[in-house]
């Protein structure tokens, strides 16, 4: 048995890849046991691999400026889409949030957006000017023709007068994904990813960001601390007399 754990670390699989074959071997090995057809479980005293913390995936800037920029032709359903992206990136909340965000609670006199996140618990998060604008050029224009006459308290309404699913905002950052030329994979989360490390790259300190998060935990926040290898790099190469 050991012979086979050197032989998977030899592998260099991942923790969770070395998780999963020792859980099957225990289970397997434990159905023997309980069938009498062995008399101890090898693997009974193996600990299963800690899986390491996964490093959030973020855009550039760069890639972020393409991705909010909208195509030479617009209707009201893309201006609608492209202020979802800005607001998203401009606050950090998550896609379930940004979808069911009540017209009441987007407040542009004070560039304050106020959701309720996970376990009922609320935060104010601030927007720039820019995010302003262009959530105020989506109400004045595209938001009364998407509605139609139908009156709707949420403020990015579907063709139906009604709150988007989390699924078509998917496949609308997908597709703006496309017309940018990004060929990463692409999600909503990473534009929230992107908010966070964006602003502790540039001096943000972890507890503001925290607070706009929504994390109850300072250490959920913690991991974006890893700031952009190739700025690291760059730094090191300007800075350092050996670079």
């Amino acid at each position: 048995m050991h012979l086979f754990l050197e032989h998977c670390g030899r592998q260099r699989l991942s923790h969770r890849s070395n998780a999963r074959r020792i859980s099957a071997l225990k289970s397997f090995f434990g159905f023997l046991l309980a069938s009498a057809a062995l008399s101890h479980n090898p693997l009974a005293a193996i600990d299963l691999p800690r899986p390491g913390s996964r490093l959030p995936k973020a855009l550039s800037i760069s890639e972020v400026t393409s991705l909010l920029t909208p195509p030479a032709v617009i209707t009201p359903q893309i201006q609608r889409n492209y202020t979802m992206l800005h607001l998203l990136y401009a606050t950090g909340i998550r896609v379930s949030e940004l979808v069911s965000i009540p017209l009441a609670a987007c407040n542009l006199s004070s560039c304050f957006i106020r959701v309720m996140g996970k376990g009922n618990k609320e935060r104010l998060i601030p927007f720039g000017i820019p995010a302003r604008e262009i959530i105020e050029q989506y109400l004045a224009t595209a938001r009364p023709l998407i509605l139609k006459g139908r009156r709707s308290n949420i403020l990015f309404v579907s063709n139906r007068g009604q709150a988007m699913t989390r699924l078509r905002f998917w496949q609308i950052i997908k597709e703006a994904a496309r017309a940018a030329n990004i060929s990463k994979a692409i999600s909503p989360h990473m534009l929230r990813h992107s908010f966070a490390t964006h602003l502790l790259t540039h001096g943000a300190d972890l507890r503001s960001v925290q607070l706009m998060l929504g994390h109850s935990d300072i250490a959920t926040t913690q991991i974006y601390t890893h700031i952009d290898q190739d700025r690291l790099k760059e730094l090191h190469k300007k800075f350092h007399p050996r670079g």
